[in-house]
């Protein structure tokens, strides 16, 4: 590594995490409430350098050019440093997960049985402009009794130090080490590269951020991955729609918050339905700054720009959406198997049939009926900040609270009983 950090400096970072664990591990939920308190009145008391920090990115940021959808990722406000804060005593108020019996019982030689929710050990994160995630990160790590290496971008490393700084500054003043929140530097791309070669240091590495991120470290890892996959996310307007609710929903999914991985991206209508709702909804996207990608029959409509194969597999994280019309349900998923990230996908219908056959046929970690897709959220689900939004299949699938930031063990208590 050219540019300062080693690899033995990741390695190292990794070894000083996994003593930190081993005292978390011990470490009542009591004591980690009381830390998690500590770190959100801290954000609080530390509001200014903090987003003076944040400044220094953002005015970087756009400076180079960065597109606006990706500053407002990158962007703290007192607002969302005050959400930050929130998160963390929301995760202090959630039940501890680790000592959970999953099940238990006893076998019929009498040997007590008991399957334990315990801590990874060492969690590490790899992702891109967004500061936020660095305090709900070290949040649910910290209450699931994990250590965490946070290594976020480049463009976000004046937040990300700032933050990581005070975090720890306030688990240690609790008494918890200040290891269990750790920053890699992200001066070199190779760090990413160490963390995902650190096999034996790191227990799960977790990639957060843009398709090309996620697939690099996914191939590359020699340590486990738990993929949080990108929201090419659908939203299906049934024959059975009722319209007004359509519309409403249309627009929440799209325009509520754009760069966001459950805004929604690609919007499909039924033919029935078409002549009626087309008119409506291009109008209210228009009127909402967002521009539509349609097929020949939204192409029909004032302002839209004629859809391409490439933008119906796009996820646009901008106030632009893919839309087409489509003559039946089948014609719906089968669009949606083609081109959906499994991420949330939404139907609005009042045909119980349709919506079964909808939540049956689409293998999305999400689907919803008759609701936005930006309700595929940790927070919204009631399960705190989370950690990411898996779109894989093993552990863990969807938002990703404290549970899935847990592993088994079993406990098996004799009598003297041998085989």
């Amino acid at each position: 590594m050219s540019t300062g950090t080693t690899e033995q400096d990741v390695v190292d970072l990794a070894i000083r995490a996994r003593e930190a664990s081993r005292a978390l591990a011990l470490a009542t939920r009591a004591e980690k409430d009381a830390a998690l308190l500590a770190m959100a009145a801290a954000l609080g008391t530390h509001a200014e350098p903090l987003l003076a920090a944040n400044a220094e990115d953002v005015a970087r940021a756009e400076e180079g050019g960065t597109p606006p959808n990706v500053v407002d990722r990158l962007r703290l406000t007192d607002e969302r440093l005050a959400g930050m804060a929130q998160g963390l005593r929301d995760v202090a108020g959630l039940p501890d997960p680790v000592g959970e019996v999953v099940r238990g019982g006893t076998l019929a030689n009498g040997l007590e049985l008991r399957q334990l929710r315990v801590p990874f050990g060492v969690v590490a994160m790899i992702y891109e402009a967004r500061p936020n995630v660095t305090a709900d990160a070290a949040g649910i790590c910290l209450k699931s009794g994990n250590a965490v290496l946070l290594r976020g971008s480049s463009s976000a490393a004046a937040s990300n130090a700032a933050i990581v700084e005070v975090l720890r500054g306030a688990a240690a003043a609790t008494g918890l080490p200040a290891d269990v929140v750790q920053l890699v530097p992200s001066d070199s791309r190779a760090t990413v590269q160490a963390l995902m070669r650190a096999r034996g240091h790191v227990d799960v590495l977790i990639p957060r951020g843009g398709a090309g991120l996620i697939r690099s470290v996914v191939e590359g890892s020699t340590v486990p991955v738990i993929e949080t996959g990108v929201g090419n996310c659908h939203v299906y307007v049934d024959r059975a729609a009722d319209l007004d609710r359509a519309l409403a929903i249309v627009l929440n999914a799209k325009t509520h918050r754009t760069s966001v991985c459950n805004a929604a991206e690609s919007l499909l209508v039924h033919a029935d339905v078409a002549e009626a709702f087309l008119p409506r909804v291009v109008a209210a996207l228009r009127e909402g700054g967002v521009t539509v990608h349609g097929d020949e029959e939204f192409a029909a409509h004032d302002g839209v720009v004629p859809a391409t194969e490439e933008d119906f597999a796009t996820e646009y994280l901008s106030l632009d959406i893919s839309a087409a019309v489509v003559p039946d349900l089948d014609a719906a998923l089968a669009h949606v198997r083609r081109f959906s990230s499994g991420h949330s996908d939404a139907i609005v219908t009042e045909d119980q049939r349709a919506a079964r056959r909808f939540v049956a046929e689409v293998d999305s970690a999400a689907v919803l009926v008759n609701a936005s897709t930006r309700f595929t959220d940790g927070g919204e689900f009631g399960f705190g900040a989370e950690i990411g939004i898996s779109t894989q299949k093993l552990h863990a699938r969807g938002p990703m609270g404290l549970p899935e930031m847990t592993t088994t063990k079993y406990v098996v208590t004799g009598d003297g009983h041998v085989r």
